[in-house]
């Protein structure tokens, strides 16, 4: 039987509900209602219930332990840096937004492997390099694309 698991912070059950009642985060305001049942003594399985599992819970009461209430709210990161220009994520958008030709396309519906061929079609090779997994470490270098005018030109 799962045992309850312990708070480290001075926060009471009652503090707790008014943090989750005063929070413009939902998701923070699930944590503390389950940290709040972690308070009133209920053990990880009981108040996992109240919106997560066991697991979950104990891992977001030692965020809590760390953190306060603070680290019960999501840090999403920015992720990666667009491969393709602001102009060329524009005009992607307005592509996919219309949606394909059938007949110049040869698809009904957009898939990623067309709008990886589009890409390519449109923007230049290069880019289609850059947006594959193994473009992932090329990082600042200088593609020339020139139609092959530097090899075997003489000069």
């Amino acid at each position: 039987m799962p045992s309850a698991v312990k708070l480290q912070t001075e926060f009471s059950a009652e503090e707790l509900r008014a943090l989750a009642r005063r929070s413009k985060d939902v998701n923070q305001s699930r944590r503390l209602l389950s940290l709040a049942a972690v308070r009133d003594g209920m053990d990880r399985a009981s108040a996992a219930r109240v919106g997560m599992d066991r697991q979950t819970l104990r891992d977001w009461v030692h965020r809590f332990n760390a953190e306060g209430p603070e680290g019960l709210i999501n840090n999403w990161t920015e992720g990666p840096k667009p491969r393709l220009s602001a102009e060329h994520l524009a005009e992607l958008a307005a592509i996919v937004e219309a949606g394909p030709d059938r007949e110049k396309d040869g698809v009904v519906r957009w898939r990623r492997i067309d709008l990886k061929r589009v890409i390519a079609e449109r923007f230049a090779a290069s880019v289609l390099w850059l947006v594959s997994p193994g473009g992932a470490f090329t990082t600042g270098q200088t593609i020339v694309i020139d139609g092959g005018t530097l090899v075997g030109d003489g000069g």
